[in-house]
C-alpha cells in the first residue's frame, strides 16, 4: 500500500470553476510534521528543497520554521521542546496549543515516507505559485500595468516562468567522483585525440585553440576593447571557424549530412547583411568598403558569388534585433537548441543589451550584473559557451601603455566576476598612427627627422599585428596571443612568418 492511498489529492477534491480552492494537502504537511517530531533524523529528506513559506497552512510553516532551526542548531525538536519554545515566545496559542502538537505525532503515517510528504507538499506550493504567476499574467493583459506593450508582458512572463523553474527546481545534488572521472577523462581523451590537443569547440585560429583549448560549454568568454580595435571582426572570423568546423565534423561522419548544431550571432550593433557581408570580406578577400560601393571587377564579383555560395552552407545564424533582452535572447537560444542544434552563442555587445522584461535594476551596474549572471545562466543550462563582446572604459586612453587591465572593464566588476574567460584585443598600430610626428612640434629639422624614422620604425613593426591579451582564465594560464590583422578586410589570423600560407 502507498503511504498516499490514504491522503486526498491535493487541492481537497473537485469544486466549481468559481469555488476551486488553491492546491494544497494539509494531512500530507500533518504527517511530514509529525515524522519530523517523532524522528529528527527524518529532517536530511526534506530540508534540501522544502521551506517554511511551502506549507499552504502558516501555522505549519512556522512549526516547521522552529523544527528547522533546532535540529540546525544540533538540539532535539519534539513535542516537549517545542511547546516550551512557544510558550517562551508567546506563540503558542497561535500554533493551536500543545493539543495540536500532540496531535501532530499521531498524524504520522511513517518515518520513512517523510521524504515523500515533503514532495507533496513542496509540489502544491509550486502550483499555488503557477497561480499567482497566471493571475498577474492575466491582470497584465487586462492593462494593470500599462507600460508593457504586448511583446514586453509575453518576455516578462516568460521571465517570471524561468525564475520559477530554476528556485522551485529540486534537481541538482552531488554527482559520484567516478562519474566526474569519467567525464574529466572523456574531455582528456578528446584533447588528445584532437590535433593541437582541443577538447573545445575550434575558434579558427590556432594560437587561441592552443591558449584556451578551444571554446568550452558552460563558458562565459568575454572579449573586451576599446573603439577601432576590432572586437566584430574577431567573433566574425571565431563564429566563421567554428560554425566550419560544426559542418567538418558532421560531413566526416557522413557526406552530404546537414550538422546537428550551429552558432548564434546576436548582432545589436550591426544588421544582418552588415555582418554578412564582413563574413564575405574576409572569406573572399575583397573590401567590404568596395563591395559596398560596388567598386569591384568582374573578377572580384564572381569570387564574390562563389564563396557566398559555399558560406551557405555553414550552420551560422544571426539576430539583428536592437536591445534584445536576456529573457527574449534566451527563449531564441533554446528554440534554436530545440529544432537545430546549438554549439556557441555570441553577443555583440553586452552593453546595448536589456535586462529582462519586469525587472527594473536600480542602475546601470546593476543591469549589467544581471546580464552577466544571466549570460552566465544561459551558459550553463543550454551547456554551451557564450561569447560577449564589451566595451572598456576611458580610462585606458589616459595611460601611457594603452593595453587594457581587469579594472578597465566598463560599468561593473561583475563582468570580470562572472566570467570564465576575460580577453583583450590590443592594436599598437591603432595608436601609433595618432602619434605621427608634427614638424611643427620639433625646434630643428635634424630632431623632426629623427622622431619620423623611429615612428616609421614602430609603424613597421606594428604593422598587421594585434594582441589577444587573456587576462583571465579560470582553468588555465594568462598571457598574451601574437595575432595578424588586415585592417583593409578587418580580419584577423594565426601570426606566420609567411601569411600566404595562412588559408581561410
Amino acid at each position: 500500500m502507498n503511504a498516499f492511498d490514504s491522503l486526498p489529492e491535493p487541492g481537497g477534491g473537485l469544486l466549481g470553476l468559481s469555488q476551486r480552492m488553491p492546491p494544497s494537502n494539509m494531512q500530507a504537511e500533518q504527517a511530514l510534521l509529525g515524522a519530523l517530531l517523532a524522528n529528527n533524523k527524518a529532517y536530511e529528506r526534506v530540508s534540501e528543497f522544502l521551506a517554511p513559506e511551502h506549507f499552504a497552512d502558516p501555522i505549519h510553516g512556522r512549526i516547521f520554521q522552529a523544527i528547522s532551526r533546532r535540529i540546525e542548531a544540533g538540539q532535539l525538536a519534539d513535542v516537549v521542546t517545542l511547546r516550551a519554545e512557544f510558550e517562551h515566545s508567546g506563540l503558542l496559542d497561535e500554533v493551536g496549543g500543545p493539543a495540536y502538537l500532540a496531535q501532530l505525532l499521531t498524524a504520522m503515517v511513517g518515518i520513512i515516507n517523510a521524504g515523500e510528504y515533503g514532495r507533496v507538499v513542496f509540489d502544491c506550493h509550486l502550483r499555488r505559485q503557477l497561480i499567482d504567476l497566471g493571475e498577474v499574467v492575466v491582470n497584465r493583459a487586462f492593462g494593470a500595468e500599462p507600460e508593457l506593450d504586448g511583446k514586453a508582458q509575453l518576455e516578462a512572463a516568460e521571465q517570471e516562468l524561468f525564475n520559477l523553474a530554476k528556485d522551485g527546481g529540486t534537481e541538482g545534488g552531488f554527482v559520484s567522483f567516478e562519474r566526474a572521472l569519467t567525464d574529466a577523462v572523456e574531455l582528456a581523451e578528446r584533447a588528445f585525440s584532437t590535433p593541437g590537443g582541443v577538447s573545445g569547440l575550434s575558434t579558427g585560429l590556432r594560437d587561441v585553440d592552443s591558449k584556451l583549448g578551444g571554446l568550452h560549454p558552460s563558458d562565459l568568454v568575454i572579449i573586451a576593447g576599446r573603439p577601432g580595435m576590432g572586437k566584430t571582426g574577431l567573433v566574425v572570423k571565431v563564429a566563421w571557424g567554428a560554425s566550419k568546423a560544426i559542418l567538418r565534423e558532421a560531413l566526416e561522419k557522413e557526406p552530404g549530412a546537414v550538422p546537428r548544431g550551429g552558432v548564434a550571432v546576436f548582432s545589436l550593433e550591426m544588421s544582418a547583411d552588415q555582418l554578412a557581408t564582413r563574413v564575405l570580406a574576409e572569406a573572399s578577400r575583397v573590401s567590404g568598403d568596395r563591395i559596398r560601393r560596388g567598386d569591384i571587377s568582374q573578377k572580384d564579383f564572381d569570387r564574390f558569388v562563389e564563396v557566398s555560395r559555399e558560406l551557405a552552407t555553414l550552420p551560422l545564424f544571426i539576430d539583428d534585433t536592437p536591445a534584445i533582452t536576456l529573457s527574449a535572447l534566451r527563449t531564441r537560444c533554446r528554440r534554436l537548441m530545440r529544432t537545430k542544434g546549438l554549439n556557441l552563442v555570441i553577443v555583440d555587445y553586452l552593453q546595448l543589451m536589456r535586462p529582462s522584461a519586469g525587472s527594473r535594476p536600480e542602475n546601470r551596474v546593476q543591469e549589467i550584473s544581471q546580464i552577466t549572471q544571466g549570460l552566465k545562466a544561459i551558459a550553463k543550462e543550454l551547456s554551451v559557451p557564450v561569447i560577449a563582446l564589451s566595451q572598456l572604459s576611458r580610462a585606458v586612453e589616459q595611460r601611457e601603455d594603452k593595453r587594457p587591465q581587469l579594472a578597465d572593464l566598463r560599468e561593473s566588476g561583475s563582468i570580470e566576476q562572472d566570467a570564465d574567460v576575460v580577453m583583450f584585443i590590443y592594436r599598437d598600430e591603432y595608436y601609433l598612427q595618432q602619434r605621427q610626428p608634427k614638424e611643427m612640434a620639433f625646434d630643428n629639422g635634424e630632431k623632426f627627422s629623427e622622431a619620423m624614422e623611429k615612428w616609421q620604425r614602430d609603424m613597421e613593426q606594428a604593422h598587421n599585428k594585434a594582441e589577444l591579451i587573456v587576462a583571465k582564465q579560470r582553468h588555465g594560464p594568462t598571457g598574451t596571443i601574437r595575432l595578424f590583422f588586415e585592417g583593409e578586410f578587418i580580419r584577423f589570423g594565426d601570426l606566420d612568418v609567411v601569411h600566404e600560407g595562412d588559408s581561410y
